[in-house]
């Protein structure tokens, strides 16, 4: 008995939905990060993006200038790279580096030596999964991914197949060198965003402009 080219494609595709919705990764408090040691479970964090942060209870309205350092790739053994080649992560880094410094200006004078009432931010590039490409398009509209994707658009989860970013964020005084804030997180599309799957590095990107978006947020 043959199997239709298109039944073939629904069961692979539902399979994969299957894998997907239970293999998700989460950031974890990297051992190699300046302040892994001061990060503790995020309390306030139901959504599971941001799951360890540190926070002393800064007053961001003192501070009118940043320095965004060039963004680190993280190396260590518990890092979340997913099939990412080292010019695909030099890629992510650089981008990451221009989304967040775009977002900072909104606020922030930049600057690039350390003076009073400046922070520096320091990004680490901690993991990356691509988009699966074509199915990662298909479980947007096909009977097998889209009713997993539609409910988890709703819920801001995850979608099936669907590209990633996961980062560090340690701001610092400049001046004085004390660490104000940081937290890991795991930024990815909205799960029915058809436009992020076209390219293996376009959910991870989105991800990173909803970081940037979030880090402004989380200063004002």
């Amino acid at each position: 008995m043959k199997v239709s080219s298109m039944g073939y494609q629904v069961v692979v595709v539902a399979a994969c939905v299957a894998l997907a919705a239970c293999a998700g990764t989460h950031p974890v408090r990297y051992t190699g990060l300046e302040s892994s040691t001061q990060l503790q479970p995020n309390a306030n964090d139901s959504s599971g993006r941001v799951p360890y942060n540190y926070s002393s209870g800064a007053n961001w309205r003192k501070y009118s200038n940043a320095i965004v350092e060039p963004v680190v790739v993280y190396s260590g053994a518990d890092s979340q790279f997913e099939n990412v080649s080292e010019d695909q992560k030099k890629e992510l880094a650089e981008y990451m580096r221009a989304q967040f410094t775009e977002a900072l200006k909104e606020k922030f004078t930049m600057m690039s030596q350390p003076n009073v009432h400046t922070l520096l931010v320091k990004l680490t590039l901690t993991g990356a999964k691509p988009t699966k490409q074509f199915v990662g398009t298909v479980t947007k509209f096909d009977l097998a991914g889209g009713p997993y994707n539609a409910v988890q658009s709703i819920r801001g989860k995850e979608g099936a197949l669907s590209g990633s970013v996961s980062y560090a964020v340690e701001i610092y005084d400049a001046s004085t060198n004390q660490l104000l804030s940081a937290y890991v997180a795991k930024q990815y599309p909205n799960a029915m965003n058809v436009k992020a799957t076209f390219g293996a590095m376009s959910a991870s990107k989105t991800g990173i402009k909803k970081g940037a978006e979030d880090l402004i947020a989380r200063l004002n």
